[in-house]
């Protein structure tokens, strides 16, 4: 799909996970789905050689704004990406795309300014929560090649969402195997976080722990493990499934209690549409309730899973039409 149209008429997105880039055309606030191409970051020095490949291969065209989702912090509008050795700065992404309007947000954020404009059947219902005001706060949780969340503000002066960087603060510990897991996570990653074992590679770690603790040693892919789930035949993956949806569980509802978030709180990223299936049979209710005189409260927040794989750059084209506004 070539587009050598009128200059300014489209807007470049881009959704940086840790794997791979999504790019993608915006007319407005409306995402060009067949304008979207997907790449494989390893194949690729930095963000900026992507960007002209997929500029050029578009016919040049001209934008008017670009506005980039990273999975990373951003400071002073430079990112840096936490699984992936790049640096995005604005200047760049305007000398390679050609556009007058730059914004870098936070991967989480961009999934925040996508709320309210995806479409019902990309939403499946978790669990109900109770009615609130349309301004609500609203929560995004994202689990995928890493774990972070974003909260949600609808305020008099626009849509704010605010980054953080919380899948780097420390896992929860209940009980004394929480702790054994906790200190395996330590020695093979220097610091037990909660996206060590709330993600991909979390999955994977949790099951090589409890193989080291039957002295078996066996490794398994978080694909492998997931379509042992499927096939009912490997009793450790089983456990592994269990212990992560209990943990997810614990965070989600940390995080509910921090932010409050009345509107709702919306799972996002493969590995949370991959866990959809069986979080109701592997403990993440029971867990994500289980906050003590506070048990009943978190009743109060609905939970959704976004299916949208491009929710991302939805919310890029939303954020980019406010900032021109």
């Amino acid at each position: 799909m070539t587009h050598t149209t009128a200059s300014n008429r489209y807007s470049l997105l881009a959704d940086i996970g840790g794997t791979n880039t999504r790019v993608a055309l915006s007319e407005g606030t409306r995402v060009l789905e067949a304008s979207i191409q997907r790449f494989s970051n390893a194949k690729y020095p930095d963000l900026i050689t992507i960007l002209k490949q997929y500029v050029s291969e578009q016919g040049n065209v001209d934008c008017s704004g670009v506005c980039v989702a990273v999975a990373g912090p951003v400071r002073d509008r430079v990112a840096t990406m936490t699984n992936l050795n790049w640096t995005i700065e604005p200047d760049s992404l305007a000398a390679a795309t050609g556009a007058e309007i730059v914004s870098i947000l936070n991967d989480l954020q961009a999934q925040g300014h996508a709320l309210g404009h995806l479409k019902s059947s990309e939403l499946t219902p978790i669990s109900t929560g109770k009615e609130a005001g349309p301004n609500a706060a609203k929560l995004v949780i994202g689990v995928g090649t890493g774990f972070n969340a974003a909260a949600v503000y609808d305020t008099a002066g626009g849509r704010l969402v605010t980054p953080s960087e919380c899948g780097h603060i420390t896992m929860p510990a209940r009980d004394e195997a929480d702790l054994s897991l906790s200190r395996y996570v330590q020695s093979s990653h220097g610091f037990p976080g909660v996206e060590e074992v709330i993600s991909g590679r979390g999955l994977e770690r949790i099951y090589a722990w409890y193989s080291a603790e039957i002295a078996q040693k066996t490794i398994k892919s978080a694909a492998e493990i997931m379509a042992s789930i499927v096939a009912k035949d490997d009793p450790l993956a089983v456990r592994t499934l269990t212990t992560f949806c209990r943990i997810l569980g614990a965070v989600v509802g940390d995080l509910a209690l921090i932010h409050l978030p009345f509107g709702g709180i919306y799972l996002v990223g493969g590995v949370s549409r991959a866990m959809v299936p069986y979080l109701a049979d592997y403990g993440f209710s029971t867990a994500f309730r289980d906050k003590g005189r506070f048990s009943t409260f978190v009743d109060n927040f609905s939970i959704t899973a976004i299916e949208d794989d491009y929710a991302a750059l939805i919310g890029c084209a939303q954020h980019l039409s406010n900032l021109s506004k």
